[in-house]
């Protein structure tokens, strides 16, 4: 009689590239590029470092490139892992700090993914700012990089211990709206993001990286977890009772919408004003918001006067979150609950 440990080796089927585990997890030792999906890159099998990985390039000058994993269009929420490493090929005397990552949601061209990478070579720069451009989350083609830390500066990146020239371990937990990056095995999470940016909540998973440099990849494993419960659509129509969170001190306020397709107009009223005009657009449930009002001088900090406040987030259903920031004032996130 064959033992259990037996029966399996026989049942399992087995490949260079990827293997499925029990609980449907999926494992990608990327031994070699065969099933990538790779229309705008290039991707072959090499050994660096002192193992055998896929490695990507791509020609041209200043764009990214993404490869997709065969069988993965279907993740939601779950834990991703991957094993990293980057080679930058500019000459030594331009400062290039790199960038390698790792997609998720993507979808099969490549137009839409969220995105983790890190750019190792600003871990150690002398200066406090670039440090902490270490690590950092975009959402393409709508919500760059650029355009993240103009908007929220510091929201979207965070500093991190990387070494160049050396394998790093990358863990991202997706679950609904939020993702957290974790590095080398650490408990504690580089870059925590509540609100992501992409509308499409599955999709799949991809391997990232930029022209001159070799990004490296190996040891990708997939796991999924049960969907948080949430659908994109909902309407910011309504009255809502909010709470604002930030560096400062907390707020209690009312928002009145009203969405005419895209657009949304309304009031807000709270400490910065009442009945404020508010105005912004509509996404899919994704709101970008904005109003003028007035800094109230019993705030213990910052100067009494005209401010201008941004609203970002999502609104699920009866409730909502996302981001907010008083200009030159306050920074932080709200949430805000259906009023009945």
């Amino acid at each position: 009689m064959l033992s259990l440990k037996r029966v399996a080796a026989v049942l399992l089927p087995v490949s260079s590239f990827f293997l499925h585990a029990p609980a449907h997890v999926q494992t990608f030792p990327l031994r070699d590029a065969t099933g990538l999906i790779a229309p705008r890159v290039k991707a072959e099998s090499a050994a660096y470092l002192g193992r055998k990985s896929v490695r990507i390039t791509m020609e041209g000058d200043d764009h990214d490139g993404l490869a997709l994993l065969p069988g993965t269009e279907n993740f939601q929420d779950g834990t991703i892992e991957a094993d990293i490493a980057l080679k930058v090929t500019m000459p030594p005397e331009v400062r290039y700090p790199g960038f390698i990552g790792i997609a998720f949601r993507a979808r099969s061209d490549t137009s839409h993914f969220e995105l983790f990478y890190v750019r190792p070579g600003n871990s150690d720069a002398p200066d406090q700012l670039t440090r902490d451009h270490a690590v950092q989350y975009s959402s393409e083609p709508n919500f760059g990089w650029y355009d993240l830390r103009r908007a929220w500066p510091g929201a979207y990146e965070a500093n991190a211990d990387i070494a160049p020239n050396a394998w790093t371990h990358l863990r991202i937990v997706v679950a609904g709206r939020s993702a957290k990056l974790y590095l080398n095995g650490s408990s504690h999470a580089s870059l925590v993001v509540n609100d992501l940016k992409g509308e499409d909540l599955r999709g799949a998973i991809g391997l990232w990286g930029f022209t001159d440099e070799e990004c490296y990849f190996s040891n990708v494993r997939i796991t999924p977890a049960t969907p948080v419960d949430i659908k994109n659509g909902s309407d910011a129509a309504g009255s809502w009772e909010m709470r604002y969170f930030n560096d400062v001190t907390g707020m209690a306020a009312q928002m009145d919408l009203q969405r005419n397709g895209d657009k949304l107009t309304g009031t807000w009223s709270g400490p910065l004003g009442k009945s404020l005009p508010i105005t912004g657009t509509w996404r899919n449930g994704y709101v970008e918001l904005s109003f003028a009002g007035e800094w109230p001088s019993t705030s213990r900090k910052g100067t009494p006067g005209p401010v201008t406040t941004y609203m970002t987030g999502w609104f699920d259903g009866d409730s909502a979150k996302g981001r907010m920031r008083v200009s030159g004032r306050s920074d932080g996130t709200w949430a805000a609950e259906r009023k009945h």
